[in-house]
């Protein structure tokens, strides 16, 4: 392969040159076949000893230049000051069909940026992200995709004495909020803010329409218009992504650290994940809003370029009418409501915000209640066993009977088969929910990662039926309410 170091080019103000740190017996814990095909390269890729010494971090390829970028951020709503890539190094870019890919490895040691800590990540962590990241490319979120996951005997102590992993995820790039931020703290280097921001707009936003008049504010009215969108697609999905600091946004609108995330269960619109937010500052319905406040620091940190607070805020502004409208499309999609005109726009907001607040109140299970309703919705006789089913998550059924009165009265006065019919391709019938991340690492930690395969196999195709993985779509256990993640989950 023909690896290209673009962002390293841009000189040492940006990144740091270290070696990953060798671990002792490395395995595989698992491979991304899908992966490698839509890239280009070949089945066997991995298949070699040398693979797993590279994606382990015992050697590396000829051409690769493993480097750590440098970045700062806001963490929990306070400046953190500098920060980096404390346990990621990027070995660099290669050529694909799909256009160029960084590769990177998470957990490979120290770095000049670790801090305090030791640069390496455990395998419960690992695979969380190995599995995430596929999912949210298997619901069609924007994401960074994970390559490959190594384990070794390497002990590591977090909470409890644990096992190292290295995972590989794989971006377009993994420039962050952070990166913009660090530049324009840095008096050091004056001119690395717009060099950084001319790197970006060249490899990733060249061909967008200037529509501002500067090209640093159309740079962040694209940002805000693809974050807009990633978000209401989280929740739409119901899913949290536990701790949205500034540093864990991606410039490319991707879903980016798989941290304390989870998809809900029950629906809580204050779900908090995270078990070290304690004040729910990225709570589920926080997120929209943490999102915002994450681009007006990014704004900030553009100021130097933009010059114009009034253009700055111009450029922020189409973020809250772009999310609007996506969460809206996402919520009338999943009830297979036609978006025709105002009076059904206020009609489809009505249905779908009593039905939130029904499930609020029951605590509905979130991915069930959408998947039941898409198979009664769809059947064109009405079924009394399917929409038994819905019913059956409710509690007060008297009040669900009223809603699904009005809900297939407007389907009738709608008349959007097609509509109605699409609903099972946006609402999933598997979601990684956490109990089953849990059983697949325990099996993990006693060697046998069957579990995580058989996982990566279900949520490539989240909206099929799979009969074979029936019980994977099934109501939580008791005790799955029990799982606390953290920050260093």
């Amino acid at each position: 392969m023909t690896w290209i170091n673009q962002y390293a080019a841009l000189g040492p103000a940006f990144t740091a040159e270290v070696l990953p740190t060798p671990v002792p017996t490395p395995y595989w814990v698992a491979q991304n076949p899908s992966f490698l095909k839509a890239c280009g390269l070949p089945d066997a890729w991995l298949d070699t000893e040398e693979a797993l010494a590279v994606f382990s971090g015992n050697g590396l390829w000829e051409g690769m230049a493993p480097r750590a970028s440098v970045y700062s951020g806001h963490q929990f709503g306070h400046w953190a000051g500098q920060l980096g890539d404390g346990r990621a190094l990027s070995l660099g870019e290669f050529a694909t069909p799909q256009g160029s890919f960084e590769i990177q490895l998470k957990g490979a040691g120290q770095t000049p940026f670790s801090r305090m800590g030791d640069g390496r990540a455990v395998l419960r962590s690992s695979i969380r992200e190995y599995l995430c990241s596929e999912a949210m490319a298997g619901l069609g979120v924007p994401t960074t995709r994970a390559l490959c996951l190594t384990g070794t005997s390497l002990p590591v102590l977090r909470e409890e004495l644990e096992t190292a992993a290295i995972v590989t995820r794989v971006a377009p790039s993994f420039i962050r909020f952070g990166h913009f931020e660090h530049f324009a703290n840095q008096s050091a280097h004056p001119n690395a803010l717009k060099q950084l921001a001319d790197f970006v707009i060249e490899h990733h936003f060249e061909g967008q329409e200037t529509s501002l008049g500067n090209p640093y504010a159309d740079l962040l009215h694209e940002v805000s218009l693809k974050t807009a969108q990633l978000v209401a697609q989280w929740q739409a999905i119901g899913f949290c992504h536990g701790v949205l600091n500034t540093d864990n946004m991606s410039i490319l609108g991707l879903t980016l650290d798989y941290g304390p995330f989870q998809f809900m269960d029950g629906f809580h619109p204050h779900h908090i994940c995270n078990h070290s937010d304690h004040s729910g500052r990225y709570a589920y319905d926080k997120q929209p809003q943490i999102a915002y406040w994450n681009l007006f620091c990014l704004g900030q940190a553009l100021m130097p370029l933009i010059d114009d607070q009034e253009l700055a805020m111009k450029a922020l502004e189409p973020y809250k009418e772009a999310y609007t409208a996506h969460w809206t499309h996402n919520f009338s999609m999943k009830l297979g409501l036609s978006q025709v005109n105002e009076e059904d726009d206020a009609a489809n907001m009505a249905l779908i915000q009593s039905l939130l607040q029904m499930m609020a109140t029951e605590r509905t299970d979130f991915t069930l209640l959408w998947r039941r309703l898409s198979h009664a919705a769809s059947q064109t006789q009405q079924s009394h066993d399917a929409w038994q089913a819905v019913k059956d998550l409710f509690l007060d059924t008297g009040k669900f009977q009223d809603w699904q009165n009005n809900y297939m009265a407007h389907l009738q006065h709608q008349g959007d088969i097609e509509a109605v019919q699409g609903m099972l391709s946006v609402n999933p019938k598997f979601v990684l929910r956490n109990h089953l991340v849990e059983l697949a690492i325990q099996k993990s930690k006693l060697g046998d990662h069957s579990e995580v395969a058989k996982l990566f196999k279900l949520l490539q195709s989240p909206f099929d039926e799979q009969p074979e993985f029936e019980a994977y779509a099934n109501l939580p256990p008791s005790w799955a309410s029990e799982i606390e993640i953290s920050c260093s989950s």
